[in-house]
């Protein structure tokens, strides 16, 4: 976690110099481990985990907002959420999502991935956040899916208004997949003329701007 917290302190620096207004980080930055058993044994709450504090820290040195996937215990202590944070310009967390769609894949003959295994399951689809770049509604990976299958829906349990951003968080850089969801985000929340500029400053992270 020490050398991803360097990274994505880099990935501040950069930000700031692109003169952005807000840093949108991967889902699970903090750490990808090896194994399910390691997942859980490596999450540590928001509130002692250094990568959090650490990104607290440069949020509040460079007055930026930082939105970014982390790790959490869950409450049995065997399996982890995995959770989107909104870190404001104060350095403060005032808003966090926890996953509500988890990757799990079973076909025969072919491969086994459960994310459910060590994952809890998130339970409700949180409101738009107010910030300084408009209205944030949050996604992680997978969720993606429900929302190109049933966009309008979403949007409208989102709250979304025509100020909204509907950005989503994950952990493989897929072009496919994020241009599908930027240019449907984009149709459902803004004429083209009003979208916000969005800057890739390495995949898959990205610096939002007015």
């Amino acid at each position: 976690m020490t050398h991803n917290l360097s990274q994505c302190r880099l990935l501040v620096s950069k930000a700031v110099a692109a003169g952005a207004n807000a840093l949108f980080l991967p889902e699970a930055s903090d750490y990808i481990a090896p194994s399910a058993a390691e997942t859980v044994s490596l999450a540590q709450p928001t509130s002692s985990s250094p990568f959090v504090r650490g990104l607290q820290s440069s949020a509040r040195e460079h007055k930026l907002p930082i939105s970014v996937g982390i790790h959490e215990p869950a409450r049995d202590g065997k399996k982890v959420k995995n959770v989107l944070v909104w870190i404001d310009e104060d350095g403060e967390i005032n808003e966090r999502y926890q996953k509500l769609h988890l990757f799990d894949v079973d076909m025969p003959g072919g491969p086994v991935l459960k994310e459910s295994k060590s994952v809890e399951e998130g339970m409700e689809i949180r409101p738009p956040l107010k910030t300084a770049v408009g209205n944030v509604g949050m996604l992680i990976c997978f969720d993606v899916y429900a929302y190109l299958s049933f966009p309008l829906e979403l949007h409208a349990r989102c709250g979304a208004a025509s100020d909204s951003r509907l950005l989503y968080s994950f952990a493989f850089p897929n072009p496919r997949f994020l241009c599908a969801a930027k240019a449907l985000i984009s149709s459902l929340t803004h004429p083209p003329s009003q979208c916000p500029r969005v800057s890739r400053i390495g995949l898959p992270c990205f610096a939002l701007a007015r």
